[in-house]
């Protein structure tokens, strides 16, 4: 059983891993397949991975079912249908999911793409799940970043069966036309114990916690508090997850159990075991519910359904042949669940502790046995967090050593019956919650002070594959038990994680990348030794910039440790947005820019024509501003020279006609590139004729957002960047551009990530020309 069920995992993980769908027709091989698995024993492994494989293909088809027209993208349609989420209030806007039942476009009717994702901005009204809807909408097609390192949002738009995401105009069409049915009570009550919490508990941090803690919603949750509860390890108490449904289920079933058998009439009738597995499945299955059946709480029911069915039917199973089967039958239900950390996260988690524990001679006390299952966790989680670009914090045991038990016994049971209290009787259940909220809060406040202790391992960066099993084989080794031959040797296995990154520049090479940060722009150049950043890409939010989404966590999968320099070529919003996310994380030697006043994050120096410096063969020179005072906004941003021996690079930030007509007279041998980012995002204000004619470049680059309100890069611009012979390729169709001027190999095509990372979930653009030849050249 075992095997097969790997076999099975096997073939579901390939089937995630294809770049397109296989024909709807393949899982009609199921019956067959799975006849052969019945009928020759000899061939079980291969046919429980051809199971896999088909089964998840079914189900992959079955997901991908709807899609939005593409001629609609950015168009004001109207769609009529129903809130079916739990609706996320933020500053100034509410995020929902709405199920489309019609969808038309200047009177004419199209398929509905079924399930989409909007916001509603400035003035909206309270939204009630169930309610039924008239919205006019501007939709497009689910698109996220693409870069090294960064969140798969696509992916989890599809796994989420989200087919389209946008916003909600203003319009006098916008109108409820039904409320809430009966078939959405269980959101409704959500909603009410969310509204019960915000009213309650005054201090909007504890707020925040306690609805991530009751009923799954984490809108309250800033990304520091998250950023927090990673640095310290913690968070996997504020996510609900197999933490939570273990202790509900556990405290129902102890007390139900001491209960029951206190009992003689109800233990002759049913043994007290057997009726306390019934109400901790019960209490799971309560609380998995009132978290809204996310795919973290399905995930637990799961594996706590296959370990209370031993008591259920009074049969005895070893732990692994128990983890088997909750790890297909989770399959079975959703193929999607094995591209999540936390699938692994929670199988792992087991796995280890089952190792870590088994064939132990001496009995350890209480504390002792608890301060070892935190080790083994630590331990055996930490190759996996490594490899998911996530920093492992040493003070992760001995924290949770201390909060698991206060989450608990004090914690979860306030939380719930505070809640629960407080939708019968404010008197009643408002001190619980405020008691519940005043520990979280104070408890984040205490994390405060531990994340500021640096014991933490970072990422190592891009390994290659065998020595990240070689880290996996250490750790495992390490949670052995004592005794094993060999053993010492996990210490040893371990030292890649210590070492510098394996892949970089040789000396005299720059590597360029061209982030992919929406509407906005972010460029990091390496050398052997050093690393610049110019920009840092936009700020969306309070709680959003392509800091934190983009260029950190591409960095930290770069295996990058300091930042050598940043500019930030002007003041405006969509260049520095990301650099307070960047100084957080990463320290800086340096920081520059063409409007160092406007950068408020850090004492920023002034760019200055003429200004150069070499590292590792390779030279820098800032171009511009050419005399500083005269240059505002646009213009004055700085403009910076790249060159090694393979050719030459042009970063030019924001300038328009005005500044690129002053670069001109420095002469086109100076000006001559072999690639240009395109300035200004390609705005029909810059790219004039006469400088695009003297950089000639062989690839001129955009960075622009997909589907941006500017519609940059406009065509005419781009069209003019072809016909000096450049190859013109976007983000927003390509994602990250990476470049590699080498000193032997010279310039290597580009590598695309859109490209190189697609899975079928993919969003496939149309591709101009210029990159239509880019794709078939390589």
């Amino acid at each position: 059983m075992i095997s097969e069920t790997f076999a099975f995992a096997a073939g579901v993980i390939l089937l995630q891993r294809q770049v397109s769908l296989p024909a709807a027709l393949w899982p009609l091989l199921i019956p067959a397949v799975l006849f052969v698995f019945w009928r020759y024993p000899s061939l079980r492994l291969p046919a429980a991975f051809g199971f896999g494989f088909l089964w998840a293909l079914l189900h992959a088809h079955w997901v991908a079912g709807g899609f939005l027209p593409p001629e609609l993208e950015g168009k004001e349609v109207t769609v009529e249908g129903r809130v079916v989420s739990l609706p996320e209030t933020g500053r100034g806007r509410v995020r929902f999911e709405f199920q489309v039942d019609r969808l038309s476009y200047q009177g004419k009717r199209y398929p509905s793409p079924g399930r989409i994702r909007l916001g509603w901005y400035r003035e909206s009204p309270v939204l009630v799940p169930g309610e039924t809807w008239q919205l006019r909408v501007r939709l497009k097609a689910p698109h996220g970043f693409s870069n090294p390192g960064g969140f798969d949002y696509e992916g989890w738009l599809f796994r989420n069966g989200i087919r389209a995401t946008g916003y909600v105009r203003e319009s006098r069409d916008n109108r409820k036309t039904l409320d809430s049915s009966a078939g959405y009570a269980l959101q409704r009550l959500r909603q009410q114990i969310r509204e019960t919490i915000e009213s309650k508990v005054e201090d909007p941090t504890a707020a925040g916690l306690l609805k991530a803690l009751v009923i799954g919603d984490r809108s309250g949750l800033s990304r520091a508090d998250w950023e927090l509860f990673r640095q310290t390890g913690t968070n996997h108490l504020i996510a609900i997850s197999g933490l939570h449904i273990g202790i509900v289920s556990g405290l129902a079933f102890f007390l139900s159990r001491r209960l029951w058998a206190g009992s003689e009439r109800l233990t002759l009738m049913f043994s007290a075991p057997r009726a306390a597995a019934i109400c901790a499945l019960l209490a799971a299955a309560v609380y998995a519910a009132l978290a809204g059946f996310s795919v973290p709480t399905r995930r637990a029911m799961i594996m706590l359904a296959v370990f209370m069915a031993g008591l259920l039917t009074q049969r005895t199973s070893k732990p692994a042949r128990s983890i088997s089967i909750a790890l297909f039958v989770l399959l079975l239900i959703d193929p999607f669940a094995i591209l999540s950390p936390g699938f692994w996260f929670s199988f792992l988690a087991v796995a280890v502790i089952l190792l870590g524990l088994s064939a132990r001679v001496r009995r350890s006390n209480g504390v002792r046995s608890w301060f070892r299952v935190q080790w083994l966790v630590a331990m055996g989680m930490a190759p996996m967090l490594l490899a998911w670009m996530l920093p492992v914090p040493l003070l992760a045991p001995l924290i949770n050593l201390l909060a698991v038990p206060v989450f608990s016994l004090l914690v979860i049971p306030l939380a719930l019956i505070g809640s629960c209290l407080s939708l019968i009787s404010d008197p009643l259940g408002g001190p619980l919650l405020n008691l519940g909220g005043w520990l979280l809060s104070s408890g984040r406040d205490l994390l405060a002070h531990l994340a500021e202790i640096p014991l933490r391992v970072p990422p190592p960066g891009n390994l290659p594959g065998y020595l990240w099993g070689a880290i996996a084989t250490g750790a495992l080794l390490l949670l052995a038990p004592r005794g094993l031959p060999g053993r010492w040797l996990g210490g040893i296995l371990l030292i890649p994680l210590c070492l510098p990154s394996f892949q970089g520049p040789r000396p005299g090479e720059v590597w360029f990348d061209l982030l992919d940060v929406g509407q906005g722009l972010s460029v990091v150049l390496r050398t052997q030794r050093h690393l610049l950043v110019y920009d840092t890409g936009p700020r969306f939010s309070d709680r959003f910039d392509a800091g934190a989404a983009v260029l950190v966590p591409f960095l930290e999968s770069q295996g990058i440790k300091r930042v050598d320099k940043v500019i930030i070529s002007n003041g405006d919003e969509d260049h520095r947005g990301g650099l307070s996310s960047l100084l957080h994380r990463f320290s800086v030697d340096e920081v520059l820019s063409g409007e160092p006043e406007r950068v408020t994050a850090y004492p920023a120096q002034p760019c200055i024509a003429g200004a150069e410096w070499y590292w590792d063969e390779v030279r820098f020179r800032i171009l511009h501003p050419i005399d500083p005072g005269k240059w505002k906004g646009n213009d004055a941003s700085c403009v910076l020279q790249v060159e090694n021996q393979a050719g030459r690079i042009l970063i030019p930030g924001d300038i328009e006609a005005a500044a690129e007509n002053a670069l001109l007279g420095l002469g086109t041998e100076q000006l001559q590139s072999d690639l240009v980012v395109i300035p200004h995002h390609g705005s029909r204000t810059s790219s004039s004729s006469p400088f695009v004619r003297a950089t000639r470049p062989d690839y001129a680059l955009a960075s622009a957002g997909y589907l941006n309100r500017h519609r940059f890069p406009k065509a005419k611009v781009v069209s003019r960047w072809q016909a000096a012979g450049a190859r013109v390729i976007d983000t927003a169709s390509s994602g990250d551009i990476h470049f590699r001027f080498g000193m032997e190999e010279g310039i290597t095509a580009p590598v695309l990530y859109r490209t190189k990372a697609a899975r079928y979930w993919t969003h496939r653009l149309a591709v101009n020309s210029s990159e239509k030849a880019l794709v078939d050249d390589r």
